[in-house]
């Protein structure tokens, strides 16, 4: 998967890197003479002008840094086209940032610092591959969205990247539908605290649609759910269903096993 996805997808990055680069403090460095700065100096600047409000200081530092590789640089690069933080929202930008993290650091160790950053950026192709960005060579493809979910979630074990994943199984797209394998990647992400994984998790085992009913536990990874999802609406409305249709003897058991798991989790 690495050889010939990065390569395709370092080939469309290519093609869509258009926009002109912004300079550090407004000036370019000549290829043979050694910066004035590093790029993590230029991180570090770029982040405190941000704090500061300082949107245009700030977007020229960042650039500096991502322009000469540095992976945070690019991914908060990423975030900020992706949401219109300091800049206009512009999905491409975000895409094109978000694939140089993904090019450059599919490798690097699970455990360095930057990891987190590097999945991250990985689930964030995932999400524009799986709705394609409109008016762009970024086309829909759920195949493609699967790959980038499925690498994160395995040699990074990104929970967001398995909770996407799950989602992917669950409904079918870019996979076959395989709600085991949905219910495996669920249970890894939300035993790492995933609140939306928790949440579906525990919709899925309550329910018994699609696995074998299982209420209580189900009950009791809503309840976990609920209680750190920053009430989002719809695992609110997810864990109020639940327990109503509850029978006390669910909810009790329910009661227990929070309670075992709680313990574990401090031991």
């Amino acid at each position: 998967m690495r050889t010939n996805s990065f390569a395709s997808l370092g080939a469309l990055t290519c093609a869509l890197w258009l926009a002109p680069a912004f300079a550090f403090d407004g000036t370019t460095t000549p290829a043979n003479t050694k910066p004035d700065v590093t790029p993590i100096e230029a991180f570090r600047s770029g982040a405190a002008s941000l704090k500061a409000g300082e949107n245009d200081k700030a977007l020229s530092s960042l650039q500096y840094a991502a322009d000469h590789g540095y992976a945070l640089a690019q991914w908060k690069l990423g975030r900020m086209y992706a949401a219109g933080d300091g800049v206009p929202r512009n999905e491409l930008r975000a895409f094109q940032f978000f694939s140089r993290v993904a090019n450059t650091h599919a490798e690097d160790a699970p455990h360095l610092p930057q990891a987190r950053f590097v999945a991250n950026a990985f689930v964030q192709l995932g999400h524009y591959y799986l709705e394609g960005i409109a008016n762009t060579e970024v086309k829909a493809d759920p195949a493609r969205a699967r790959e980038m979910y499925s690498y994160a979630a395995s040699y990074f074990g990104d929970p967001d990247a398995q909770y996407s994943l799950a989602r992917l199984f669950l409904d079918g797209k870019g996979v076959a539908k395989d709600p085991r394998q949905a219910l495996r990647w669920l249970n890894l992400a939300a035993n790492k605290g995933q609140g939306r994984a928790q949440a579906l998790l525990g919709h899925v085992m309550f329910k018994g649609d699609v696995v074998p009913r299982q209420a209580a536990r189900g009950l009791m990874w809503l309840t976990l759910a609920r209680e750190g999802a920053a009430s989002e609406k719809w695992v609110v409305e997810m864990y109020d269903a639940a327990f109503k249709q509850a029978t006390d003897g669910e909810r009790q058991m329910a009661v227990l096993y929070l309670e075992s798991y709680m313990k574990g989790r401090r031991d």
